[in-house]
């Protein structure tokens, strides 16, 4: 329903009016005065309609100049050029359906910086034939706002002609200048499209929410950034062919972008321009290093280095080498490593090589996984690296593998044996007379609380498994074991 020039028709006529705020309040630096709040956004007849447009709005994308940045020239014009988010832009899709013009909806898309959300806003307002106005919440007020809500309404009301509105970074935006956008996005005088990279749960108002479609998008696959590497070579938006890529500076660059479209793209403009400098027709890996100032890890995730590293981060903490073992942790990390894997090995590590000579250090591995497991990178390098200084710096036992390796060849070689009958399970009918149970003696009612009892099947009575040594927390334990054995099979 359009606008029209009586009170009462705006961005709070859901019934959402906000009492009258003073300048204190958090309108930024603007200042309302004398102004019923339900005037703020009514079309004022006086003012006339807007300009003709020069063109449909937001029906055809024009192209970037020349002198634009590569990451913007290259920005997909359609969407068989998106490349990603392909669960977002399967047929049928919420975000498909959109961008193709079918029942538009205000959208918040979530997601981390450089996987597309500017570029689905324009694409969006191209497909339903709207008028595209961008901002961002970094520099943009309440008045910003609601002069592009007035000028919308005005355009809707004598020109017949939408209007998009895409906010980038909208979670900056306070409270009072997300609620300026209610009216206007209900009742459709603007088609919100918002961006955010927090979680828009927690960062956006709940009437905000309810009004609009929360779409995650993800961060590129190594596949996706290869893809547009190679398009902005070639694409006479880009590069056009004058230079080629080798395959290292590729992989570098890959692992560079983290996921990142517009990451990619400019460190690949960067170093195209080194190379065009220089009259070099290849860039090489030499060149990206050169130009981003990072030089690329010397890591295969899929070959030789991913095991050569991984074995030698695991060696220099089983050699108590906490410097070598965070130069090879911060080696797979900067290779863009998989974080969980590192914590799996930690975990792994802290009974292997450690044990209970500090019994500390299974806990601390643990929580690193967990800690990585949910806040993810790159926060989680910190747990990461806790984790390893601890498990580095910890007294050394492989008492626990040892132990556990030897029952289980004695297992798998045939000596199981037959449960004594005295510690078989009692509890269902016709137990006792089977013999379950009986003669079973309670430690508890002694005060030691451990008494002669025979435990393990009669052909490894007398086995030695767990062999403590004299490091750490171990040494009491070095101790306390032969006593126990001891007193448990009756030996004192």
């Amino acid at each position: 329903m359009c606008a029209s020039g009586r009170g009462g028709v705006g961005p709070f006529a859901d019934g959402g009016v906000p009492s009258a705020r003073s300048p204190a309040d958090d309108l930024g630096t603007v200042t309302v005065i004398g102004v019923a709040q339900d005037e703020l956004f009514t079309v004022n007849p006086d003012l006339g309609p807007p300009p003709e447009p020069a063109g449909a709005g937001g029906s055809a994308v024009q192209a970037a100049p020349a002198s634009s940045p590569l990451a913007v020239r290259m920005r997909p014009r359609t969407l068989d050029e998106v490349v990603g988010q392909q669960h977002l832009l399967r047929e049928g899709a919420p975000l498909r359906r959109l961008v193709e013009g079918a029942a538009p909806a205000s959208v918040l898309l979530y997601g981390p910086p450089g996987t597309g959300k500017t570029t689905l806003a324009n694409l969006v307002s191209i497909a339903t034939g709207r008028r595209f106005v961008a901002m961002s919440a970094l520099s943009a007020g309440v008045k910003e706002v609601r002069g592009v809500i007035e000028e919308a309404r005005r355009r809707r009301q004598y020109n017949a002609e939408n209007t998009v509105l895409f906010i980038d970074e909208v979670h900056r935006f306070s409270k009072t200048q997300q609620d300026a956008l209610l009216g206007a996005v209900e009742d459709r005088t603007v088609l919100l499209v918002a961006a955010t990279t927090e979680n828009p749960s927690f960062s956006v108002v709940s009437p905000l929410l309810s009004r609009s479609l929360v779409l995650q998008l993800r961060s590129l696959t190594e596949d996706d950034i290869v893809a547009l590497l190679e398009r902005a070579l070639t694409d006479e938006r880009g590069l056009g062919g004058a230079l080629k890529l080798t395959d290292e500076a590729r992989a570098h660059l890959v692992r560079l972008a983290g996921g990142d479209a517009r990451r990619a793209l400019t460190a690949l403009e960067a170093a195209a321009d080194a190379a065009s400098a220089t009259e070099h027709k290849t860039i090489g890996l030499a060149i990206v290093e050169s130009t981003v100032d990072k030089a690329a890890a010397r890591y295969d995730r899929d070959g030789d280095q991913h095991y050569d590293v991984i074995s030698a981060f695991i060696k220099s903490i089983r050699g108590s080498d906490v410097d070598a073992a965070l130069h090879y942790l911060a080696r797979m990390i900067e290779a863009g490593e998989d974080p969980r894997f590192l914590a799996r090995r930690l975990v792994v590590h802290a009974s292997e090589d450690i044990g209970l000579a500090d019994p500390t250090a299974l806990q601390a591995a643990v929580a690193a996984a967990h800690a990585v497991s949910f806040i993810g990178m790159p926060e989680g390098r910190l747990a990461l690296a806790q984790a390893t200084i601890h498990l580095a710096t910890a007294p050394k036992s492989n008492a626990v593998i040892t132990a556990i390796d030897s029952a289980l060849a004695d297992v798998r070689s045939g000596s199981a044996g037959t449960v004594p009958a005295h510690l078989r399970d009692g509890h269902y009918a016709g137990a006792q007379k089977l013999g379950n149970a009986k003669g079973y003696r309670y430690p508890h009612n002694v005060p030691e609380g451990v008494l002669a009892q025979q435990y393990p099947p009669d052909e490894l009575v007398g086995r030695d498994y767990y062999e403590p040594t004299q490091r750490g927390g171990e040494r009491p334990l070095a101790e306390r074991v032969p006593r126990l054995r001891r007193t448990i099979r009756g030996e004192r």
